[in-house]
């Protein structure tokens, strides 16, 4: 985690597949939900090489504004960047577009965790 810095940047694209739409009158669209999981998976994208042996990330937060609608079988890119470091928890900016325009906006935070201790404490909620 030493590595992560404010200002990095990535990008990760998508197809906008049936499992990804909702519908819109005749018309299947890139869903709400779907770009909440592209832009939390472009922000993971970026995290996961610089992060230790050991450890892993969940997300705290997302903030959304979905701007306009992408058709099915179009593709999708998210533009994201690490805007601050406090910690562990991680805040980034993703930009949503589709090849017309900028379709989304996402504040999204992330929390750098101990994979054992997260999994000790989910393994207690299953067992009891």
């Amino acid at each position: 985690m030493d590595t992560l810095k404010v200002g990095m940047k990535d990008t990760l694209e998508w197809e906008v597949t049936e499992k990804l739409t909702t519908t819109r009158g005749d018309y299947k669209v890139f869903s709400t939900p779907s770009m909440v999981l592209f832009a939390e998976m472009a922000a993971h994208k970026l995290t996961e090489p610089h992060l230790k042996p050991g450890q892993g990330q969940v997300g705290l937060t997302v903030n959304i504004r979905h701007m306009a609608p992408t058709p099915i079988g179009k593709r999708v890119r998210a533009e994201v960047e690490l805007t601050a470091i406090d910690r562990r928890k991680l805040t980034f900016r993703i930009k949503v577009f589709d090849d017309v325009e900028q379709v989304g906006e996402v504040e999204h935070e992330r929390f750098v965790i101990d994979v054992d201790k997260y999994t000790e404490r989910l393994r207690k909620k299953i067992v009891g």
